[in-house]
């Protein structure tokens, strides 16, 4: 297993860098892969743990249902949310995507992003993630990560 490069989240730029991820990413829900890729993105903000992206090719789509919760983010634009319904579980508003993003982030058009809380598990190569803390952002956390992260009580406004 190739470790992940240390990283302070502090560092992180604004506006966010979209970069494209080679490490395999992978989310699992009732038993099932619903999204794996080696075709994936991430955002990299500053105080945010990365939020990973997923083209809608490599995701389980029949597994998402459309919600009728919208977001704005400054950077990316109108994002747009899913509930993952396999058999009898359902998650509501596990997933995210950007229908038609900015410019600069057109590369994210229809990929879908997971918040770890919302599935039984997510991975960036073979690390099992952590959420990012709170429940606003989406970040995926891996233990190279160093710095403050935003989300916890009382970090949402810095």
């Amino acid at each position: 297993m190739t470790a992940l490069p240390v990283e302070n989240v502090q560092d992180y730029p604004r506006p966010p860098a979209l970069e494209p991820v080679a490490d395999r990413l992978r989310v699992e829900f009732g038993g099932v892969t619903i999204a794996d890729t080696t075709r994936g993105y991430r955002i990299l903000e500053t105080h945010h743990a990365p939020s990973y992206y997923i083209p809608p090719e490599d995701v389980l789509m029949a597994a998402l249902v459309p919600t009728t919760r919208e977001t704005f983010c400054e950077w990316k634009g109108r994002a747009a949310y899913f509930d993952i319904v396999l058999d009898t579980r359902r998650s509501r508003n596990a997933a995210w995507a950007y229908p038609a993003p900015v410019a600069r982030y057109a590369a994210l058009k229809d990929h879908l992003s997971f918040y770890a809380t919302s599935v039984d598990a997510a991975y960036v190569g073979e690390i099992l993630v952590t959420p990012q803390p709170g429940d606003f952002y989406g970040g995926w956390v891996t233990p190279n990560l160093t710095g403050r992260i935003k989300g916890a009580t009382g970090t949402l406004h810095w």
